[in-house]
């Protein structure tokens, strides 16, 4: 449970800054997504950073119980299939990306989801 908590600490802020910054800065976040679409270093370096993260947090924390806990399991193992994804099909990212970021009440709708599941990551982290 202690590695639970550290890893809410680290995800949870970070979801909510995002979120929040992306819902003050809509059209800025969207044209950041079109740029990001457009250029196949980053989608790499993207996948890279994943890939990473997802690996750290599935070997930090694989644990399928019924709890709130799951939750990072399975942002990690996400985190760790979209890194692959990009890298060995950046094509089908940049298509995937562009049909689900293709308006800005997409990114209103990602970022809300975000700042859900991060405040709650951030709440059951600090909570204790």
């Amino acid at each position: 449970m202690q590695s639970s908590a550290f890893i809410a600490k680290l995800v949870g802020p970070m979801l909510v800054v995002v979120s929040v910054g992306m819902l003050t800065n809509k059209d800025t976040y969207h044209a950041i997504i079109s740029e990001f679409l457009h250029s196949g270093a980053l989608v790499y370096l993207a996948g890279l950073l994943s890939l990473l993260a997802g690996l750290a947090i599935v070997n930090a924390h694989n644990s399928w119980r019924a709890e709130w806990s799951v939750i990072i399991t399975i942002l990690g193992w996400l985190m760790l299939i979209g890194g692959i994804v990009r890298i060995v099909l950046p094509h089908f990212t940049v298509s995937f990306g562009a049909a689900v970021y293709g308006s800005t009440a997409a990114v209103v709708i990602v970022a809300i989801i975000g700042l859900v599941i991060g405040g709650f990551l951030t709440f059951k982290g600090y909570s204790r």
